[in-house]
């Protein structure tokens, strides 16, 4: 079988506490979170990110020339429920020429492989990032006066590590996407204005590198874009639904699946699936990450239905919205939630198209 699968998961998975304590216990907590995710009945795995500091900084952290700054402009406000605000930082800066010296998953993926006979989905953060937190002064500005030069070095770095992947044994690549996402919030869009920037502009700039990256990817290489508006600890940065950036974004990617966060209704509804080309595959975010608390089986399959409305129910699966842990510090959620979710996606998937 190829992906994607109808029972998906989004990458990250929370970090055993001896892991959290003393590094060298990686390797074994990898393969102890493969041999649990096998149990549950997905047929893909990944090792949990639990070599990488966040989503986002495990590639700064291995790409050279990069830096770390306040974001731009209120670009960057995460959210909860209870109406508390705070800043994410950390946003990536070029302080010289960028550059590959190293694997940055192509190893993660390799160690792996190694250790199951499921398939291994890669992920790595949209090139978006190491752009939208700072816009143009997400460089040094004497090390590059021109944006579209750092562009080019970032493109070649991704290609680059597709190529690293592939050699590895990789065939499954999810990139994660938020600013796309993000800019379907009217706040946003009004505060990247207001240091600057276009959205619609940031928008074309955004789905145009990703193509640049896995336009020439080795034959046999799934590759999938995962958007959701921001999560961490419960929190988020972005709420509104897909219409602003839908028929553009869907038509354009040349991509083979989208993974969409839609756990609540700050994600809105499914009506902007009718701008997704024929025959694109389509995982429905429907369980929070967020949250502890579970989802309903029998609503998750009624919303899966829904969304079938504009999709094929053959050309969709279910997943999280979002990672479990975008951050090694964790979520709100624990193990036991963790599991229980997970379950109830491979269950959810076995109910409605008999298979996980």
């Amino acid at each position: 079988m190829t992906p994607p699968f109808r029972a998906e998961h989004i990458g990250s998975l929370l970090r055993p506490k001896r892991l959290l304590e003393d590094r060298s216990h990686e390797d074994e907590c990898i393969v102890e979170a493969i041999r649990w995710q096998e149990s549950l009945g997905l047929k893909v795995v990944t090792d949990g990110e639990y070599r990488r500091e966040s989503w986002r900084l495990g590639f700064v952290s291995k790409v050279a020339g990069f830096a770390r700054a306040d974001a731009v402009g209120n670009v960057d406000l995460q959210r909860d429920d209870a109406g508390n605000v705070m800043r994410i930082g950390s946003a990536p800066v070029a302080v010289t020429r960028v550059r590959r010296t190293g694997p940055i998953v192509a190893d993660e993926v390799g160690f792996s492989l190694g250790k199951t006979k499921c398939t291994v989905k890669a992920t790595l953060p949209a090139p978006s990032y190491l752009h939208y937190p700072r816009g143009r002064n997400c460089v040094d500005r004497d090390v590059y006066p021109d944006l579209d030069q750092f562009f080019e070095d970032v493109v070649r770095i991704y290609r680059e590590e597709v190529a690293a992947l592939h050699a590895a044994g990789g065939r499954y690549l999810q990139i994660d996407e938020v600013a796309q996402t993000l800019l379907c919030d009217q706040k946003l869009r009004d505060a990247v204005r207001a240091r600057g920037d276009d959205p619609e502009k940031l928008i074309d700039l955004y789905i145009d590198l990703i193509n640049r990256i896995v336009r020439g990817r080795p034959a046999g290489m799934t590759v999938g874009v995962h958007m959701c508006r921001g999560n961490a600890m419960g929190k988020w940065v972005a709420e509104g639904g897909y219409e602003r950036i839908a028929e553009k974004s869907f038509s354009s990617l040349n991509v083979d699946v989208f993974f969409l966060e839609f756990d609540t209704e700050r994600a809105g509804g499914f009506e902007p699936l009718r701008f997704m080309p024929k025959g694109k595959r389509v995982v429905l975010g429907l369980v929070s990450t967020k949250t502890p608390a579970l989802e309903n089986a029998t609503a998750l399959q009624k919303r899966i239905d829904a969304a079938a409305r504009f999709v094929p129910l053959e050309n969709l699966s279910i997943s999280p919205q979002c990672g479990f842990a975008s951050h090694e510090k964790g979520t709100t959620l624990g193990f036991a939630d963790q599991e229980a979710k997970l379950r109830l996606v491979v269950n959810t998937a076995r109910e409605v198209w008999g298979e996980s």
